[in-house]
C-alpha cells in the first residue's frame, strides 16, 4: 500500500508540477551539492599545490584513472536513474525495486574491478606518462592513486544510492548526501595532508585518504536515507538473484553513458602525453583547468540529474509538452551557467592559476590556455543537455557517437597536430575546435530524436 500511495505522489509531483518550479526543484539540490563537489576538487588541489609543483602534477595524472572510475559508476547510475524514472511513470513498481538491487550489484562488481586495478594496474599506468619527468611524481602518484582505487567502495556506494534517490524525486536528500561527504573531505584534507591536530603529515596520501572517506560518508548516508525515507524503492538482498534482462536495460543506456565518460579518460591520458613532451609544468596547467572548469559545468551535470528523469518520467507517462518544456528549460539554464563561466575565465585567469601556487612558468603557460580554452564555454551548454535528452529518452548512443567524435575524432588529432605545427600555445586551441564539431553533430541528433521520438509521445496533458 505504501509503495502505491509513494508512486502516486511521484506522479503528482513528476508529472503534475509546473515544468520550470519542477526542474528546479530536482535540479537545484543537485546543483548546489555538485558545485560543493567541484569546490572540494578544487581545494583538495589548492592543499596539494601548498607541497609542491611535483605533488599538484601527480595528482593531475591520476585524472583519467579517477575520470574511469566515476565514469563506470555514474553510468551505471544513470541506466539505473533512466529506467527506474521510467518504470514509476508506468506505476510498474515490482521492476523498480529489482531494476534498484540490480544496480548494487553492478556497483559492486564495479568496486571490484578497481581494486584489481589498483593493485596491478596503477604503477604501470604512472610509468607510462611520466617517462623523463621528475621520478618523484612516479612516487607519489602510485601513493594517491593506489589509495583512491582500492577504497573506491564508498564512490561506488554514494553513486549508486544517490541515483536511486534522484529517480524518485528525492533530490534534496542526494544533495545532502553529497554535501556531507564533500565538507568531510574539505575539513579532512589539511589535517591529513599537513599533519594538524597530532595528526601525522601525510601529503598527498593524506589528500586521497581524505577523499575516500568522505566518499564513504556519503555512501553510508545516501544508505541511510533509501532504507528510511526512499518508499518507492525496496531494499533487500533476501532471494536476491542477478537478472540478465534487467542488468541489459540498464546497460542499453548506461554503456553509452560509460563509454562517453570513460572516452573522456582516453583524451586526458593522450593530452598528458602531448603536454608532458612540453613540460611537466604543461601537464599541471591542463589538470588545474579541469579542476576549475568543474566548478562552473558540475552545476550544469546538476541540472542534468534533474532533467533526465523529469523526461524519463514523462516519456513513460506519454506527456510530449512537458518533455518539450523541460528541454527549452534547461537549454536556458545552462546557457546562462556557462556563460558566467567564460567571462570568469577571460577576465581572471591569473588570479585563478594563483590559488594553486602557480610559479612565474605556470602563469606564462595557463594563463593564456585558460582564455583560450573558456571558448567552448559558449558551446558546451547545448551539447550537455542535449545529451541528457538522449539518454532520458533511451538513445544514449547518440551520446557516446558525438563524445567519441569530439574527445578521440577531433580534439587528440587536432591537439597533436596543433603541438607540431604551432607549439605549445596553439595544443590549447582543440577545446573549442573539437566543442564546436560537437555542437554540429548534436544539433543533428535533436533533430532526429525529435521526429522520431519526442514527436511520437502522446500528449495527455494540456500544459
Amino acid at each position: 500500500m505504501s509503495n502505491k500511495v509513494g508512486a502516486e505522489s511521484q506522479e503528482n509531483k513528476m508529472g503534475v508540477m509546473p515544468v520550470n518550479r519542477l526542474l528546479l526543484n530536482m535540479s537545484l539540490p543537485m546543483m548546489v551539492s555538485m558545485l560543493v563537489q567541484a569546490l572540494y576538487n578544487i581545494v583538495d588541489s589548492i592543499f596539494v599545490a601548498k607541497l609542491s609543483e611535483n605533488a599538484l602534477t601527480a595528482v593531475s595524472l591520476a585524472f583519467p584513472i579517477q575520470t574511469l572510475l566515476i565514469a563506470l559508476g555514474t553510468g551505471t547510475g544513470v541506466g539505473v536513474n533512466s529506467l527506474l524514472s521510467k518504470q514509476l511513470g508506468e506505476k510498474d513498481l515490482k521492476q523498480v525495486s529489482k531494476t534498484a538491487m540490480n544496480g548494487i550489484f553492478l556497483a559492486v562488481l564495479s568496486y571490484i574491478a578497481f581494486v584489481i586495478v589498483g593493485i596491478v594496474g596503477v604503477r604501470p599506468f604512472y610509468a607510462s606518462q611520466v617517462k623523463g619527468a621528475d621520478h618523484e611524481i612516479l612516487t607519489l602518484g602510485v601513493q594517491y592513486l593506489t589509495i583512491v582505487c582500492v577504497c573506491s567502495f564508498g564512490l561506488y556506494a554514494q553513486l549508486i544510492f544517490e541515483k536511486l534517490l534522484q529517480s524518485t524525486g528525492k533530490t534534496l536528500y542526494s544533495m545532502i548526501t553529497q554535501a556531507v561527504g564533500a565538507v568531510t573531505n574539505i575539513i579532512l584534507d589539511p589535517i591529513l595532508i599537513f599533519g594538524l591536530l597530532g595528526m601525522p603529515k601525510m601529503g598527498v596520501a593524506g589528500a586521497a585518504i581524505a577523499t575516500v572517506i568522505g566518499q564513504i560518508v556519503g555512501g553510508t548516508l545516501g544508505l541511510i536515507f533509501n532504507i528510511r525515507v526512499n518508499k518507492e524503492i525496496t531494499l533487500s538482498v533476501k532471494g536476491f538473484r542477478p537478472d540478465a534482462g534487467t542488468i541489459g536495460n540498464i546497460y542499453k543506456v548506461g554503456v553509452p553513458s560509460i563509454i562517453m565518460q570513460a572516452i573522456g579518460s582516453v583524451m586526458t591520458y593522450g593530452m598528458n602525453q602531448i603536454l608532458i613532451t612540453f613540460s611537466s609544468t604543461a601537464t599541471a596547467v591542463f589538470g588545474v583547468y579541469f579542476k576549475l572548469q568543474s566548478f562552473f559545468f558540475m552545476p550544469v551535470f546538476g541540472l542534468n540529474n534533474g532533467l533526465i528523469p523529469i523526461v524519463a518520467f514523462n516519456y513513460g507517462a506519454g506527456k510530449r509538452s512537458r518533455v518539450i518544456k523541460a528541454i527549452k528549460c534547461s537549454l536556458v539554464y545552462a546557457f546562462t551557467l556557462l556563460l558566467v563561466g567564460f567571462i570568469v575565465f577571460e577576465t581572471i585567469p591569473g588570479v585563478l592559476l594563483g590559488m594553486f601556487e602557480a610559479s612565474d612558468e605556470m602563469l606564462a603557460i595557463g594563463v593564456p590556455a585558460l582564455r583560450i580554452i573558456g571558448f567552448h564555454f559558449l558551446i558546451a551548454w547545448f551539447c550537455i543537455i542535449a545529451g541528457s535528452v538522449f539518454q532520458a529518452l533511451g538513445n544514449g548512443v547518440y551520446s557516446m557517437v558525438v563524445s567519441v567524435a569530439r574527445q578521440l575524432v577531433v580534439l587528440l588529432p587536432v591537439a597533436f597536430l596543433l603541438a607540431r605545427l604551432g607549439g605549445l600555445h596553439a595544443v590549447w586551441w582543440a577545446f573549442p575546435i573539437a566543442e564546436l564539431m560537437s555542437f554540429c553533430v548534436s544539433s543533428i541528433f535533436m533533430i532526429l530524436i525529435n521526429r522520431k521520438v519526442i514527436s511520437g509521445i502522446p500528449d495527455n496533458i494540456d500544459r
